[in-house]
């Protein structure tokens, strides 16, 4: 019960991000937070990533720094489990 709760704080989380936010250039079209939720699980347990995770994270690699630099998103991915997604996703994590 209190994982689906976190879940869905986190899916509120990013859904306010992205409705908050600008959107006027290129690279805000581009760059989309929902698009990690298949990531979720990976990030905020042990489980390990799916294919459709990482195939999300090397889609939105470029945004990753724009992402931890965003205080409401920074937590899901600046921490231990957003590096090990990212390892074993092959996706090199971002030196901002």
């Amino acid at each position: 019960m209190m994982r689906v709760s976190f879940v869905a704080l986190c899916v509120l989380a990013l859904a306010v991000v992205i409705f908050s936010s600008e959107t006027g250039t290129a690279e805000a079209k581009t760059c989309n937070p929902m698009k990690l939720l298949p990531c979720m699980s990976a990030l905020t347990s042990s489980s390990p990533p799916s294919t459709s995770c990482c195939s999300r994270l090397k889609e939105q690699q470029p945004c990753l720094c724009g992402y931890i630099k965003n205080p409401a998103l920074k937590q899901y991915v600046d921490n231990p489990n957003a590096k090990r997604v990212a390892s074993t996703c092959g996706v090199p994590y971002p030196k901002c």
